[in-house]
């Protein structure tokens, strides 16, 4: 596959002719086109000459990736359009107050402007000069494609602000004429002839769509900086017995290198000696580092967390796993199918039909006997009428509206292709680590053995663990945190890479790790065994402590589900849409969290690029959107019809998204496939009105009525059923300002989530109140405590924090403190302290 960089593309149609274009050639096997990249893949046999000849016969240019620059960069071109903006404004504004002030309100005119309509019509013309000559962009490339036979919507844009102006330019001419024979009053009347605004207003709109478009692509293409960024740019080297800091690029396959604590690893390798837990959430996305010793394999970009390490380098450069895994990012983001938009379908055969129904309404009327002038108002109405302001306006400004929507809701739209293609999509692909679970291990059990209280095993497992830097560690150094517990640290701490953790507390051998491990520092009851099983089953990690040689408990940690997961799946499944979960981790945990969740479907054990495979599987059942938060999950982001990112997530995976949900609730995720239907339902109405007003208007304009009916249009009507159109398509469009993305339910005043103590729903009051509960300690506590509040009635929903020793409830009727004190106590068995 080769790669091309392609100037010149301004929108989708850009991209089907270029593809269009190069798949004639003979020898191309596949042409993918992205707009996004300004890039082009080619499959083939045929020459990079023959291929970039094709690209120059479309109107474009092509050059070998990374020969010269490519088109301008998206978020240069956003100021480049933004300046114009600007200066369009400083032209069209008096335009606008010459041309329509003293005609619709009266306003004075200066006084050399007083009676004189040929100078107003001189002044408009010179300010509407100076913004088509500011806005030359959309002429130039839209006769461009029309001279290609491939119009595309620049060509709209230029079609209808020029048949505007030469229809005024032409009226100019003979109210100039009218003027030197029958002065003032004799020019006046060609007044209403002349729009040389609506020339420059149809520029100036699209430019503001263009505009937030180009922002809104910005970020998009810094997805490969930001993995590269991930890359470690040194190696530390052993040659000559002697540690020295390399490039990377230096390093052989063959070579020995070293990584402290702390360090990412440099390449690919085998562990000959040492042992640590290895961070490898860039490539699998599971959050829990893997136990390393020797003869196992480390990969590039993964994070040493704590041991040291001596490897062999096996592969590096292009071949490492993480490069691997950049390239499939770069080749899914030329290769993505891009949407063809309403508008550009529609314009390659309503723009040329128009073109033609004016030519022969010219010619018919010169046949039937009419003067020139008559002939040349007929036609020229017709290319008023038929104006595609309306048309043009159809697709940006629901875009625009939509994504305005979505970014108050904190759902940001890279591009507006991203936003029509969330309304179509058929399969939502979620990552398990950071998507559906918090991605952060916690502690969810404390199980003392007999004997035991809760506290005195926590706070033991804090004097071990307290010196390990191992993320397990961290998950109950946090629990102690949450709980108020302080303590010292054990002496003569060990770590055994795979094993667990020993030291000496009080004189006596202290050990945490897992069931193997255990068996050497005491005898682990058979009921300890089974409950490790279950809680392995449903997705947990158990953890044994031993003290003296005798068992004192296990410690349960996992990645524990988002709050909004179970019904972000739930809703999305109402919306006729399956849900699969895609994980690196293990089976066993995979199914547990896919079962707590609901998802329709479950692969575990993938790594990124299995993950891309899938995916890509996936795309001949409809559209296939993809949920992650990682860098492993960038090529399956990128491979999808429409990645969608964790605003928390890392930025590899951010700026490799079409979509970012900033506020990082997997509930957003069925709220942008919601708004993204609504704005496709928006943009088809939008084209129906257009079609409607122009389908209608072309025949009055036209005058084949006028012998019938008697009813005709003069090119003044014709623009007013034009702005008539586009006022309708941008009224229907800021409908999406109203639109529910977010479902009804009780208890919910609208759609999200909100702050307000008090809410108003469905005329209820609904009240919230905090509850400071003592005793909670693990997600057990939190489910006795919800169970025992919702039982109540007026209790509309409950949830409890063992972390942050709190619950709240929501209430559909006034419900008593007693009631509730006698809930927490008596009904869950805990101390109520604080009712707010």
């Amino acid at each position: 596959m080769r790669q091309f960089d392609v100037e010149g593309m301004t929108c989708s149609a850009c991209v089907s002719h270029v593809e269009k274009a190069v798949s004639k050639v003979p020898g191309v096997k596949a042409c993918s086109v992205s707009l996004v990249t300004n890039s082009m893949n080619v499959e083939g046999s045929a020459s990079d000459k023959d291929i970039m000849a094709a690209v120059d016969r479309a109107g474009y240019h092509a050059s070998p990736k990374g020969g010269r620059a490519g088109s301008t960069p998206p978020v240069s071109r956003a100021r480049v359009l933004a300046r114009r903006l600007v200066v369009s404004l400083i032209f069209l504004l008096p335009l606008m107050y010459v041309a329509m002030g003293g005609m619709l309100w009266d306003w004075p005119l200066p006084a050399f402007l007083e009676d004189n309509a040929t100078g107003c019509g001189l002044l408009q013309l010179l300010l509407a000069v100076a913004v088509l000559g500011v806005n030359f962009e959309f002429f130039s490339s839209g006769f461009r494609s029309l001279t290609h036979g491939s119009p595309n919507m620049d060509t709209l844009v230029a079609l209808g602000s020029g048949a505007a102006f030469a229809y005024s330019l032409v009226t100019l001419f003979l109210m100039a004429g009218a003027a030197s024979v029958g002065g003032n009053a004799a020019a006046a009347a060609y007044m209403d002839g002349l729009y040389f605004d609506s020339s420059a207003m149809i520029l100036v709109l699209i430019s503001v769509g263009k505009m937030l478009e180009a922002r809104s692509m910005g970020k998009t293409t810094d997805a490969l900086k930001a993995l590269a960024k991930l890359s470690p740019r040194t190696a530390v080297v052993v040659k000559n017995g002697r540690e020295t800091e390399v490039p990377v690029e230096q390093v052989r396959p063959g070579d020995i290198f070293v990584v402290r604590p702390g360090e990412s690893i440099p390449v690919d390798g085998t562990v000959l000696e040492g042992g640590s837990a290895v961070n490898e959430s860039a490539l699998t996305g599971e959050s829990l580092p893997v136990d390393k010793e020797t003869g196992s394999p480390v990969s590039a970009a993964t994070l040493n967390v704590s041991g040291f390490l001596r490897c062999k380098a096996v592969r590096v450069g292009e071949d490492t796993t993480f490069s691997r895994i950049i390239k499939m990012v770069s080749d899914a983001s030329a290769t993505k199918a891009p949407i063809a938009r309403l508008a550009d379908k529609v314009s390659a055969v309503f723009v040329p039909a128009v073109i033609l129904i004016a030519l022969a309404t010219f010619a018919g009327w010169m046949l039937a006997g009419e003067q020139a002038g008559v002939a040349l108002s007929h036609a020229v109405a017709v290319l008023v009428v038929s104006c595609p302001c309306a048309l043009g306006l159809a697709t940006p400004v629901a875009i625009v509206t939509g994504s305005g929507t979505g970014a108050r809701n904190g759902i940001l739209f890279k591009t507006a292709t991203a936003l029509e293609q969330t309304g179509k999509i058929k399969t939502v692909v979620l990552d398990k680590t950071g998507t559906l679970t918090s991605g952060t291990p916690e502690v969810t059990d404390l199980l003392p053995q007999k004997g035991v209280k809760p506290e005195r095993l926590l706070r033991m497992a804090v004097m071990l663990e307290k010196k390990s830097g191992h993320p397990l560690a961290k998950a109950v150094l946090a629990k102690a945190r949450a709980e108020g517990i302080s303590c010292g640290e054990v002496s003569e701490f060990e770590t055994f890479p795979g094993g667990g953790l020993a030291g000496v507390l009080d004189g006596k051998l202290i050990a945490a790790g897992n069931a193997e491990f255990m068996e050497g520092w005491c005898r682990v009851p058979r009921e300890a065994r089974q409950t490790a099983c279950q809680l392995a089953d449903s997705g947990k990690i158990p953890i044994f402590f031993s003290h003296g040689g005798r068992f004192i408990g296990i410690i349960a940690v996992a990645d524990v589900l988002r709050e909004d997961s179970r019904r972000a799946v739930a809703e999305m499944q109402e919306m006729g849409i399956r849900v699969v979960m895609l994980t690196g981790d293990n089976e066993r945990t995979a199914k547990a969290i896919a079962e707590a969740a609901g998802v329709d479907e479950v692969v575990a054990g993938l790594l990124p690029d299995g993950k891309e495979s899938r995916v890509r599987e996936m795309h001949g059942e409809g559209l296939v959107a993809m949920v992650g938060d990682g860098i492993n999950d960038a090529p399956a982001l990128t491979a999808a019809d429409v990645g969608i990112a964790i605003g928390s997530g890392l930025d590899a995976a951010v700026d490799a998204a079409d979509v970012v949900l900033m506020k990082s609730r997997l509930s957003d995720v069925p709220a942008a496939i919601r708004l993204g239907r609504k704005v496709l339902t928006n943009i088809k109405e939008n084209l129906f009105w257009a079609f409607f007003y122009n389908v209608c208007g072309i025949p009055l304009a036209s005058g084949v009525l006028l012998s019938l009916t008697g009813w005709s249009l003069s090119p003044v009507f014709c623009a007013a059923a034009m702005g008539l159109s586009s006022f309708c398509v941008v009224t229907n469009a800021l409908r999406l300002n109203f639109a529910r993305i977010y479902p009804k339910r009780p208890g919910d005043a609208a759609a999200a989530p909100q702050d307000s103590s008090v809410e108003q729903i469905e005329n209820k009051i609904v009240m919230k109140k905090t509850l400071k509960i003592e005793g909670m300690m693990c997600a057990n506590c939190e489910r006795h405590v919800v169970k025992a509040l919702e039982a109540l009635p007026g209790v509309v929903s409950a949830n409890a924090s063992h972390a942050d020793g709190s619950a709240s409830v929501e209430l559909s009727a006034e419900v008593s403190d007693s009631d509730l004190r006698k809930a927490v106590e008596e009904e869950a068995g805990y101390k109520l302290l604080e009712i707010k």
